[in-house]
């Protein structure tokens, strides 16, 4: 049995949550709610609970702003999020687990299937730390990212990244020390995840990390050379964004 809490500012949506859990997630026993960060960390502190439902935006502070002042983050976390850009983002890079609003079930009962499993690991700790780093750290390069692969994880610096080829529904990691790694994720999916940290699509197949483009080769769509003289063609349909990066 999990015991959870729930830190969720608004009542209406304690009580979904609450009854979604009770109704179908039998192997939960809610323990306590908070509405606050300030709340949240008393109940974290009375109940000691494996696994809490926590809501991103909240008065006076945020997910992030509550874990980042746990001193022992001893539990699992389900973020429950609205849709939002850079919670999203920092979510996806540290792996966590969220549902969105409104709940969906399956969604739910899903996470909480995941969390079950995992109980006996160490991967929350892991997780959690690298989300409230990655939020800290201003440099977007040095953030960290957690890759998942068929028989575990791996955890890299964004710098260490030098491009990205799709493979199916697999993405293929080239890193700056000449190994590679396969991802069991798509390419569209780390297009925009890194979007924001200096990669961008040159190639329906190619996402590249700009840092590390040493110069280009003019042609229909022309070709980028990297730093380890890779050569990556640029699609036509998208040179004029590469050039932009430039100008």
């Amino acid at each position: 049995m999990l015991r959870a809490i729930i830190v969720e500012d608004e009542p209406a949506s304690r009580e979904t949550l609450r009854n979604y859990i009770g109704k179908y997630c039998k192997q939960v026993q809610i323990t306590g709610e908070a509405e606050s960060v300030k709340t949240g960390l008393e109940a974290i502190k009375k109940h000691r609970p494996d696994l809490i439902f926590l809501d991103v935006e909240m008065p006076y502070g945020n997910a992030f702003d509550l874990l980042d002042q746990v001193e022992e983050r001893n539990f699992e976390t389900i973020f429950v999020t609205a849709y939002d850009h850079y919670a999203m983002k920092a979510l996806n890079f540290s792996a966590s687990y969220y549902i969105l609003k409104p709940i969906d079930i399956d969604e739910l009962v899903k996470a909480v299937e995941t969390v079950a499993e995992k109980k006996e690991t160490k991967e929350h700790a892991l997780r959690t730390n690298i989300l409230i780093d990655n939020i800290r750290i201003e440099n977007k390069q040095l953030q960290k990212i957690i890759l998942p692969l068929l028989d575990g994880f791996e955890v890299v610096t964004v710098k260490d990244i030098l491009h990205c080829r799709a493979n199916d529904n697999f993405t293929e990691f080239f890193f700056v020390n000449g190994s590679r790694q396969l991802i069991c994720r798509t390419l569209k999916f780390y297009d925009e995840l890194l979007s924001d940290l200096d990669f961008i699509r040159v190639h329906k197949s190619h996402l590249v990390n700009l840092q590390y483009i040493k110069r280009y080769k003019k042609g229909k769509g022309g070709q980028v050379i990297l730093t380890n003289e890779s050569a990556i063609d640029v699609s036509p349909a998208r040179k004029n964004d590469l050039l932009q990066k430039f100008r």
